[in-house]
């Protein structure tokens, strides 16, 4: 690149989530590296911690599903226009399309690049379609490449780039095992979680879809071996979730583990959570495009158990096999779990999936768009 680019990233809001957070995180490293970055959305409780990286936020409701969002097309392509912009990164269907209409409005000479995140497994649909239409379409997993190539085999593969999501090992360092003083933390917070016998930890949002119902299987049969094992659910209360909430408490009681078991609101102290617990489940239903909570955890130095299918399989394939089952075989969940705990895998060397990999590769992107045109 022969100058600093003008990058704007847009999405729906800027509220919590995967999407927000790889926001933020590109837009970090732009500023950090003498671009100019500006992100549109709807706003949300992140914008003071986006403007803290020295980035400026344009605020249009661009993910609201309605007749009336079209008027924003123009708003964009003056924006884009005004501002000088180089490259114009979509994360979200409604502002990739709002994004593709205005960029077309323009000439040649004055249109920016176009390019797109696929952060998810999002049903195939023409609306869909268009996060296959970047110049670059970056996708977070190999899981999602193979689902975009799968669904939408008109993609051309050699725009596709593989930029796996990325943690800071400095959030997230290797803890002592057993870390005794993280337990006892944890277990001042939630009395449930003490005794002497394997904490498992399964964060998630209040869903039937992240396998809560699993991991209480998988603790009950640990019990029935005579182990004191507990369970902790942090993220699984949360407002409007009450009747899953009950649903979760009356499996417990059946199964005789209601004392052993938290179901609390999410933890902002995660690192600890994962250094308190000695095996780490994820075990979503319904398979994922990343598994964020395999890396962290493998970087805390805990064994995880999880469903080998999506992005969690992906992960788990590449840092720890031994962590893999067959998705929803609750007998190869429980000897696997029995395994771990018996005998926890050496966490990997290296994270080779860290938050500066995936900066770096991103703005790399960036550069080949530019340098093209």
């Amino acid at each position: 690149m022969s100058r600093p680019l003008t990058v704007v990233q847009l999405l729906p809001a800027l509220e919590s989530g995967g999407v927000e957070r790889s926001t933020l995180e590109i837009t970090e490293a732009l500023v950090r590296a003498g671009h100019r970055a500006i992100v549109v959305s709807a706003g949300g409780r992140l914008v003071p911690q986006l403007a803290a990286t020295g980035a400026e936020h344009v605020t249009l409701e661009i993910g609201r599903k309605s007749l009336w969002t079209l008027r924003h097309v123009r708003a964009l392509r003056r924006l884009f226009a005004e501002r000088r912009v180089d490259i114009v990164h979509a994360r979200s269907r409604l502002p990739a399309w709002l994004s593709w209409w205005a960029l077309r409005g323009m000439s040649g000479a004055q249109r920016p690049r176009f390019a797109t995140t696929v952060h998810g497994l999002n049903s195939p649909s023409r609306y869909s379609a268009i996060m296959t239409r970047g110049e670059r379409v970056i996708c977070v997993s190999n899981t999602v490449r193979d689902y975009v190539l799968r669904h939408y085999p008109q993609t051309d593969a050699n725009k596709l780039r593989v930029i796996p999501r990325g943690i800071d090992p400095a959030a997230f360092p290797q803890a002592p095992s057993p870390d005794r003083a993280a337990r006892a933390r944890v277990a001042a917070l939630h009395p449930q979680l003490g005794g002497d016998g394997p904490l498992l930890l399964l964060p998630g949002r209040g869903t039937r879809l992240k396998g809560h119902a699993d991991a209480l299987a998988v603790v009950a049969a640990l019990r029935g071996d005579g182990r004191d094992a507990r369970l902790w659910l942090p993220g699984a209360r949360a407002a409007g979730r009450e009747g899953y909430l009950a649903e979760l408490e009356a499996e417990a009681s059946r199964l005789g583990i209601a004392d052993a078991i938290a179901l609390t609101p999410p933890t902002a102290e995660i690192a600890t959570a994962y250094a308190a617990a000695d095996l780490v489940l994820q075990l979503s239903r319904k398979p994922e495009a990343f598994g964020r909570t395999v890396l962290e955890a493998l970087a805390v130095g805990r064994p995880v158990l999880g469903w080998a299918h999506g992005g969690v399989g992906e992960l788990l394939r590449e840092l720890q096999p031994q962590g893999a089952v067959v998705p929803f075989d609750i007998a190869a969940l429980v000897h696997i779990a029995r395994r771990l705990l018996a005998q926890p895998p050496a966490p990997p060397v290296t994270m080779p999936h860290t938050l500066r990999a995936m900066q770096e590769s991103t703005l790399a992107v960036y550069a080949e768009l530019f340098d093209e045109h």
